[in-house]
């Protein structure tokens, strides 16, 4: 079974700038990825696919990582993910993978562990494809909208704004470490989200998007608890 992981690191970022080589414990920020993903016991080709040059030549401190330079067009502040994706498989395209694991680099609090995990449940799964969630903060159906004529209104029905927590339905959201997919089923559909996605839950803590300064030392105090 071959398995590619996927880690987009590109140049830019406008909350840290250069976030990805950001110094995270001592270990450019992508590091942590790219650490977890090499100690995975599915893996098999570890990829950092990225527009500047200073992150695909750390990368390439790692012997095992592939390095693939990345379009301009596709390193964009509105850039999506599926077309990167999509540049990896077809630069590597005399390879036939089997899965798709994506991860992105501001998750450095997800472990090899995590990963593995997440990958035996899709295996056991019927599913095709997995999305890593945790438990939302708040409870989307305890929000507010306002109506035509400027009144709140509840976003579901105005009574669930007013239910405990505890007896509304659990919602979750992507944390953004962790998606796996059939190789096959995301070329055929360019989505990570199929009619057969399962979810990996996570803690809120491990599910930490490193986006800014904050961010990063909120991260820091988490790593070393």
């Amino acid at each position: 079974m071959k398995v590619i992981a996927i880690i987009p690191a590109r140049g830019g970022s406008k909350g840290i700038p250069r976030k990805n080589l950001v110094n995270f414990l001592g270990k450019p920020l992508m590091q942590w990825s790219i650490e977890a993903a090499l100690k995975s016991k599915y893996i098999t080709d570890v990829v950092v696919s990225s527009d500047d040059d200073e992150i695909l030549n750390e990368a390439q401190k790692n012997k095992e990582v592939i390095a693939i330079k990345r379009p301009i067009k596709l390193a964009q502040d509105n850039s999506k993910t599926e077309p990167v994706l999509t540049h990896v498989l077809e630069s590597l395209k005399e390879i036939k993978y089997d899965y798709l694991i994506l991860l992105q680099p501001t998750s450095p609090l997800r472990t090899s562990k995590d990963i593995d995990f997440a990958f035996e449940k899709l295996l056991n799964s019927k599913a095709t494809s997995l999305i890593s969630v945790c438990e939302l903060e708040h409870h989307p159906y305890k929000s507010f909208n306002i109506d035509e004529k400027g009144y709140l209104q509840g976003i579901i029905n105005n009574d669930f704004p007013f239910y405990p927590r505890q007896s509304l339905p659990k919602t979750y959201r992507a944390n953004g470490a962790i998606y796996i997919i059939k190789v096959n089923d995301f070329l055929n559909k360019n989505t990570l989200l199929t009619d057969k996605t399962i979810h990996f839950e996570m803690s809120v803590e491990t599910s930490l998007d490193i986006d800014t300064l904050e961010d990063l030392k909120l991260a820091s105090k988490l790593k070393n608890i």
